[in-house]
């Protein structure tokens, strides 16, 4: 694997967090738990994760900014530059002991993505990107969006709001359009394995209503180089200021495109 000196340092802060939450894993029963919201939680585990990253990056990188889900936001002062960080996205997944969870990171510089990491601790699977270098699985598995052309061959993703969310209903009207027309939809839980499976070909494509800037920054940049598009869910928006996200392989994107939004 050949990346840059980010990057590296990314994945290399990717997979010490892994091991972290590994170990906790495989004690999730003892977990102390603290809800911050209904269907929301997060844990010890969690906030050790995100500490053990912002240490070894802001160590590296003192003047970038920090976006993370546990310890929020703080300016750089290269203000052109900022790290993006999930330190366990799928943390329910987690609490229940179901291995599909992941570590998230990316870079962001004068507000565009330029290097990504999702590194699945429990599959040994670390994804990655790197703008204009093309999207990687492990060491040296490249990655291409899947190339089916028919809908109804197609197996797609979703985040189903949980808890105090509001976008049940449109969600529910995105499935009563979209599952008629397709081979199936998946919730698996973790929005940034979900858009790294898309960039692998697992997933013809992904959506999801109401998701934060961590959540899908890195996955974002992993489809596009792995060839697929991304888009908000309404003309125009970009998904990391509105929070709302579609990605698909390029066969089908406009023809799943039109059929959440109902064209």
């Amino acid at each position: 694997m050949q990346g840059s000196a980010n990057l590296n340092l990314m994945i290399k802060a990717a997979r010490k967090a892994g091991r972290s939450l590994v170990k906790d894993f495989r004690e999730v029963e003892n977990l102390q738990v603290s809800a911050k919201g209904p269907g929301d939680f997060v844990t010890k585990a969690d906030r050790e994760a995100e500490r053990l990253i912002k240490e070894d990056l802001m160590g590296a990188r003192p003047s970038y900014g920090w976006l993370g889900e546990e310890t929020g936001e703080q300016a750089g002062e290269d203000p052109t530059r900022r790290w993006i960080v999930d330190p366990l996205d799928g943390t329910t997944n987690f609490l229940h002991g179901m291995p599909h969870w992941a570590v998230s990171i990316a870079l962001e510089h004068k507000g565009e993505i330029v290097s990504a990491v999702v590194h699945d601790p429990a599959k040994d699977e670390t994804f990655w990107a790197e703008k204009g270098a093309g999207a990687w699985l492990n060491d040296n598995r490249r990655l291409r969006v899947s190339g089916r052309r028919q809908m109804s061959e197609a197996i797609f993703a979703t985040g189903v709001p949980f808890g105090a969310k509001k976008t049940l209903p449109a969600t529910l009207q995105d499935l009563a359009r979209l599952m008629p027309a397709c081979a199936g939809v998946r919730r698996w839980g973790a929005a940034a394995l979900d858009l790294a499976y898309v960039a692998a070909g697992r997933y013809e494509g992904y959506w999801e209503r109401e998701i934060n800037a961590w959540d899908m920054a890195a996955g974002i940049l992993l489809v596009k180089e792995a060839g697929g598009m991304v888009s908000g869910l309404r003309e125009g928006q970009e998904p990391l200021e509105a929070g709302a996200v579609i990605a698909g392989n390029e066969a089908l994107f406009e023809t799943f495109r039109k059929t959440l939004r109902g064209e």
